[in-house]
């Protein structure tokens, strides 16, 4: 299947109604089953590469990984970069085959981050690559609180950047093991009465599968970047794949079994959002 940018899932899911899943990727059982799991679905997904699996794996091996399984797929896969938090990470990911990026300025003042998100979308332009950014602060459980996006920055931000996607604050937190059902309309509302993009929602672990499912289908969030729940599928999969081969020392053999748990995982995320005939 032909590659896709960001912007490319996004503008379809606007026309459907619909939300997409943006699957946060740690390793090469993730990306598999993220992949298996669009094809079950027919639905595109967003291979999402974020500063923990950079540190980990160089960016030109995950751009090869992803775009290779991209090929492979009978949907449509974007390949992302998410929260880089400068250009040069950006001409990076640009440079080794990403389809889209987020350049993540939302810790700056907003000329600040405005400034930093032109940069990124003139260089990605010319290349056909897809631009995310953030206005406000999404929070972490736990961790630093969030800052909720202001309307009239988000207006200004989305009008001088020129961006494809904006990802805003209206009570979602990163890493939230918990659904909490936080998300604040009034907030959100106010955001989708200010804008005409599509709306990112971070944090999407800690909301609610119905939840997810009205803002896709009644809002304008069309795409949920999801990591915390599929992450937990891993974790409980690897450790019963511990327990049950205790003699075992090959990687392979128990790994494997984390591919089943993940893809079953994403299949629940995507089709939860995707189509209101599917989900």
């Amino acid at each position: 299947m032909t590659i896709a940018t960001m912007r490319q899932l996004l503008d379809a899911a606007e026309v459907g109604r619909y939300a997409v899943a943006g699957l946060v990727v740690l390793g090469w059982e993730d990306a598999v089953a993220f992949v298996e799991a669009a094809d079950e679905t027919g639905l595109p997904i967003i291979l999402q590469a974020g500063p923990g699996c950079r540190r980990y794996t160089p960016i030109p091996v995950l751009a090869r990984m992803f775009r290779h399984l991209a090929d492979q797929a009978r949907v449509p896969i974007a390949c992302h970069i998410d929260h880089a938090t400068t250009l040069e990470e950006c001409l990076e990911g640009i440079e080794h085959g990403f389809t889209s990026v987020m350049i993540d300025g939302s810790s700056l003042p907003l000329a600040d981050n405005i400034a930093l998100t032109q940069r990124v979308v003139s260089a990605a332009c010319p290349a056909g690559v897809s631009v995310e950014g953030e206005v406000g602060f999404v929070g972490y459980a736990e961790g630093r609180g969030s800052r909720f996006t202001a309307p009239e920055e988000a207006s200004r931000f989305t009008a001088e950047t020129g961006i494809d996607a904006l990802a805003i604050s209206v009570g979602n937190l990163h890493l939230q093991q918990e659904k909490t059902d936080g998300v604040n309309f009034a907030a959100l509302g106010a955001v989708e009465a200010a804008t005409t993009v599509p709306l990112v929602m971070h944090g999407a672990s800690g909301i609610p599968p119905t939840t997810r499912k009205l803002l896709a289908h009644q809002h304008r969030v069309r795409k949920f970047n999801i990591g915390t729940e599929l992450r937990q599928a891993f974790g409980t999969a690897l450790r019963k794949s511990l327990a049950d081969q205790p003699s075992s020392f090959d990687r392979i053999e128990l790994l494997k079994p984390t591919i089943a748990a993940l893809r079953a995982a994403a299949r629940d995320a995507i089709t939860g959002i995707g189509p209101a005939t599917l989900s």
